[in-house]
């Protein structure tokens, strides 16, 4: 279908301020930009509970996290489900603050704790250090659920872009390692495939408000050790021969976003490997469209918080 009327008004703004071409400048530079334009674009956050931000110490070092608490959940209700989240941005760009709206619809919407965590960033810490980040602070928070207040077997990860892939490589880890028990993965329009070769990767660099192909070079860069890195699976988790025994996932993919089809072709393999997996395509959607104020962003949100309330419903492992 063709763009959605909003998504095509966002896109003709952004048009209209010519920003600079990300491949040009620096990452302290292009992280202010992103600051700025999450600051005109994204609207007024949900209210919840509770927020509260500390920094937890882990084997590899302290991680900031910041730790939502939904509302409406009466205050004998017990340990809540925990949902794990890791922002988009390339791992170059985003924060705590950048995703904050997500995140809170997040646990409202699935009436559980969301535990955002602000892993360390790219140039300055590249492949795998992000990746180890993401995995430590999800051990360390399924060891200290009590602490937190959380039900460590209703454990999920979940994340945007980059974000997305950092969900999906925590989970590969930790079924290598056997540990923590995940429960359940929500990736949203995840970056998979650092190859950059399939059909909306190529197609729709550059358009559709999706980045470049020089952009992607860019980011690839900046996260990047080597080329070899490309194929290692815990970058490109397309690539990992064995998918069996992941846990269920809800993948949500847009139309018009160049990480479309490294998604929808991670849902299949999941599939065929026996893992319960739903894929969405939202039509007329674009790269990032949750975290806008779009009518169809408040419907992929209910469908995501669905996912994710029907896995933390007794019995609810499948997706």
């Amino acid at each position: 279908m063709p763009l959605h009327p909003q998504v095509k008004a966002h896109l003709d703004r952004l048009a209209a301020i010519n920003f600079a071409g990300l491949h040009t400048v620096s990452p302290e530079e292009a992280r202010a930009g992103a600051r700025r334009l999450t600051a005109a674009s994204v609207g007024e956050p949900e209210q919840v509970a509770e927020v509260v931000d500390r920094v937890i110490g882990t084997d590899i070092g302290d991680i900031p996290v910041r730790i939502y608490r939904p509302i409406g959940v009466p205050a004998d209700h017990g340990a809540l489900p925990v949902v794990v989240f890791f922002h988009g941005g390339g791992y170059v760009l985003g924060d705590l603050d950048s995703h904050d709206g997500l995140a809170r619809a997040l646990a409202n919407g699935s009436e559980s704790v969301v535990v955002s965590v602000g892993y360390p960033l790219a140039p300055e810490n590249k492949f795998p250090v992000p990746v180890n980040a993401g995995f430590a602070a999800t051990a360390w928070i399924a060891d200290h659920a009590e602490d937190l207040g959380v039900d460590e077997t209703r454990l999920a990860v979940a994340g945007d872009s980059a974000g997305g892939n950092l969900a999906t490589v925590v989970a590969l880890q930790a079924r290598a390692a056997g540990a923590p028990r995940i429960g359940f993965q929500l990736l949203i329009y995840p970056d998979l495939d650092f190859r950059r070769t399939n059909y909306s990767i190529t197609e729709f660099a550059g358009k559709y408000g999706n980045i470049t192909r020089e952009a992607q070079e860019w980011f690839m860069d900046n996260y990047l050790r080597s080329e070899a890195d490309k194929i290692n699976p815990l970058v490109s988790p397309l690539l990992e021969p064995d998918l069996s025994r992941l846990p269920p996932a809800f993948i949500m993919t847009a139309e018009y976003d160049a990480l479309r089809d490294e998604g929808e072709k991670y849902g299949e393999r999941l599939a065929a490997a026996g893992v319960p997996v739903a894929v969405k395509r939202y039509d007329g959607m674009i790269h990032e469209f949750l975290r806008h104020p779009f009518d169809d962003a408040k419907a992929g949100i209910a469908d995501a918080t669905a996912a994710l309330r029907a896995f933390f419903s007794p019995g609810g492992e499948r997706a």
